[in-house]
């Protein structure tokens, strides 16, 4: 898909400039938390996958310098440094200072390009307390450095170079952003994804803060089919190899990767040039007709189950890991984040080549088939009886809103927006959170035990389970298809368990429940976790609760250790009302963590290591994050 016209300086064409992104840095990276921090090296990166999806670069360097500021290297053409005739000064002064500047915009340059929104590395300049770039074009050197977003001298030439690429070095100004501190594993998430995305290119990963210079290299020639592999390394597969398809018809191509596996869940992932479209778009709903289709042409034609069966999306796609990915020159991004796929014309081409390619792929392979498809039967079978138990639980109001769980400690106030709703483990603790609540905006909702893991079981069994039928019935918002989370009863679901192993476990059921069946909470920022303290410290007639041990250190430190009473709380139990409310539920005073979910793939593959049926995996991410564990009460 690449286009070898001459990338000079009259490729560079110029949208508008660049004035209001320090001033406004939310509109051009969505926010200046830790998202909009690594955004920064996103955009840098994609610069360089460009070059790659135009087949100018094969490898990409990125290093977090141990100074905080971040590397990323490439080999590909190297930007222009000519001068720009509009402008009058060099297109790589152009590129660096003027929002929208590049060759992306041009046709001829790349055929396809990876930025969502095109704001560019004249962004990333804006955004950095200084940025240096170095280019190797025609045997030089060349170079500028910027001081938050202006050149601080002009493009010069400070030697000779073998080849040609670019190298960016930039520290992210902590004028603009909460944390300046890089997250390694959050790059790496996202550098290890277009490595899949893109066959054959090398990026490599280096930390230099830490002694031991954590260090990785992503290369897959495999593509998307390694993904696959890599995404069902914690699951058991019902046949060897994923199943591939690829296409291209005019400007667009299409690549397929997938493998069933005997979970009880869906991990289908799409995307267009490299982005991930959460919101699914023409290439999935392309993707599930043919492959519904299929299948049940499969079962009719072979005769594997009597009369007339027809299975649902949902149940030929039980079990199913796979990939879409499509790349074309001009995609339409629709939705309320931009991230689902418009064009039209890509739905026809992903279907009729699902359509062949799996057909055919079913025939030449009989015993996979029969293996993929009787999967697909059982979980209707396992769909009809949800169904009626729904509709039984219905009938006895269970998930009727009307009539709420009788150990449900509701709220007065009927605005969602005012309301909370704490999931508190245990009725010893449970007690004291109602005793010591705000009646009018919080609810408390006891849970007895551990409730199902929902990583081992269809959702027949799943709702059977009295404590999820309480919290679904609490909610309002139904789950699974036929959830809305328009009808959610509070936009605070507040995660209250002991500071234990148990209590880690029961949090780690209920997300891992939330996370299955009732993602959109997550989505919408309705879900947090409660942090009760760890010790309370009495000295004369003063008291202070402390939540780590570290912050127990440095209070004994502060008031000094004779004569101080220091209680270890062992459960939410041991708190009285006042103490529970003062602790952590007043919201004048109280901790709570927002849960989030940046990347839904390696949220995916977390609750499958953590919840899933193989120990080895579960052993080994123990093993590895071992000691990160500050407070463990066995």
């Amino acid at each position: 898909m690449s286009d070898k016209q001459a990338y000079d300086a009259t490729r560079i064409q110029v949208l508008e400039g660049l004035e209001a992104v320090r001033k406004r840095p939310s509109m051009y990276i969505g926010n200046v938390d830790n998202r909009g921090l690594h955004h920064l090296v996103y955009e840098v990166v994609d610069n360089s996958i460009d070059e790659a999806l135009a087949g100018y670069c094969t490898s990409i360097d990125v290093v977090i310098n141990a100074d905080g500021s971040v590397m990323v290297e490439d080999d590909g053409r190297g930007v222009p440094v000519d001068t720009h005739p509009k402008y009058n000064k060099s297109a790589l002064e152009v590129v660096m200072t003027i929002l929208h500047a590049g060759g992306k915009f041009d046709k001829g340059s790349y055929k396809v390009s990876g930025g969502l929104h095109g704001v560019g590395v004249s962004v990333v300049n804006a955004l950095s307390e200084w940025m240096v770039v170095e280019v190797k074009r025609d045997g030089k050197l060349y170079h500028q450095k910027y001081l938050r977003g202006v050149p601080e001298e002009d493009v010069i030439v400070i030697g000779k170079s073998e080849g040609t690429g670019t190298k960016c070095i930039f520290r992210p100004d902590a004028r603009i952003f909460e944390t300046t501190a890089f997250k390694y594993e959050t790059l790496a998430t996202r550098l290890r994804e277009l490595a899949f995305l893109n066959r054959g290119i090398k990026i490599t990963l280096a930390d230099e803060r830490t002694s031991d210079r954590e260090h990785e290299i992503f290369e897959y020639n495999g593509g998307i089919i390694s993904f696959v592999e890599y995404l069902n390394q914690n699951r058991t597969a019902l046949h060897d190899k994923p199943i591939y398809f690829e296409r291209e018809k005019e400007d667009t191509s299409v690549e397929i990767a997938m493998q069933y596996t005997d979970s009880y869940s869906e991990y289908v992932y799409s995307f267009a040039n490299n982005i991930n479209t959460h919101e699914g778009g023409t290439h999935v709903v392309g993707f599930k007709t043919a492959l519904t289709r299929v299948a049940n042409d499969y079962i009719k034609r072979n005769n594997l189950e009597k009369g007339d069966v027809k299975l649902s999306g949902d149940d030929i796609r039980e079990g199913l890991t796979g990939i879409i990915s499509v790349k074309l020159m001009e995609p339409q991004f629709e939705g309320q984040t931009k991230t689902k796929l418009g064009n039209s014309d890509v739905k026809g081409i992903v279907e009729s080549m699902v359509s062949e390619g799996l057909a055919e792929f079913l025939e030449e392979n009989p015993k996979v088939a029969v293996a993929i498809l009787e999967k697909a039967l059982n979980a209707k079978r396992a769909r009809e009886a949800a169904k009626k138990a729904r509709e039984l639980t219905r009938r006895k109001s269970a998930l009727d809103v009307g009539t709420l769980p009788g150990k449900l400690a509701d709220c007065s106030e009927k605005d969602p927006s005012l309301c909370e709703v704490y999931l508190v483990e245990g009725d010893s603790a449970g007690g004291s959170a109602k005793q010591g609540r705000d009646r009018s905006t919080q609810a408390i909702l006891p849970f007895r035990g551990k409730i199902i893991n929902v990583e081992k079981a269809r959702l027949a069994k799943v709702l059977k389970n009295n404590e999820i039928l309480s919290f679904i019935t609490a909610l309002g918002t139904g789950i699974g298809d036929e959830m809305d989370v328009s009808k959610a009863r509070y936009h605070r679901v507040i995660i209250m368990t002991d500071a234990d192993v148990d209590g880690a476990h029961i949090r780690t059921l209920i997300m891992t429940f939330i996370f299955r069946y009732m993602r959109p909470l997550i989505d919408c920022g309705y879900i947090y976790i409660a942090q009760p303290p760890l010790y309370r410290i009495k000295k004369g007639k003063a008291e202070y609760y402390v939540y780590s041990d570290q912050e127990l250190s440095a209070k004994l430190k502060e008031i000094g250790d004779k004569g101080t009473m220091i209680q270890r709380y062992k459960g939410l139990g041991e708190m009285n009302p006042e103490q529970l409310w003062e602790t952590t539920m007043n919201p004048e005073t109280r901790t709570l963590l927002q849960v989030t979910m940046d990347d839904i793939i390696a949220a995916d593959e977390m609750f499958t290591i953590l919840m899933g049926d193989q120990v080895e995996p579960r052993r080994k991410f123990i093993e590895k994050h071992a000691k990160e564990v500050t407070n463990l009460d066995v």
